[in-house]
């Protein structure tokens, strides 16, 4: 046993997020024809300024699904966790990181 008792959770902290920030979203869902719209229509009316340079997709290897990475400008943990939120009632929508 070592003779240093010294708490390891201080010296381990999670990175905290400083906001405003850019910030990557990653929404993976079924690859329908209007996946990618549904999405941003959402992402739109939390994060106006998000722009089609902001915007990667790519398929699933047997192109049943779809990977979006959306980076937005957060501004807050609430305004990430409300988007997160809205995201996932789309139906075609699995997973939202």
């Amino acid at each position: 046993m070592s003779a240093d008792n010294t708490d390891s959770s201080t010296e381990q902290e999670k990175p905290k997020i400083e906001f405003p920030c850019r910030y990557p979203i990653k929404v993976m869902g079924h690859a329908t024809d209007d996946f990618v719209e549904e999405v941003m229509v959402i992402v739109r009316r939390h994060a106006p300024e998000t722009h089609s340079d902001d915007v990667n997709s790519r398929p699933s290897a047997k192109g049943n699904y779809l990977s979006i990475t959306i980076v937005i400008e957060a501004h807050g943990k609430e305004h990430l966790q409300t988007l997160f939120t809205d995201l996932k009632t789309l139906p075609a929508v699995k997973l939202v990181l």
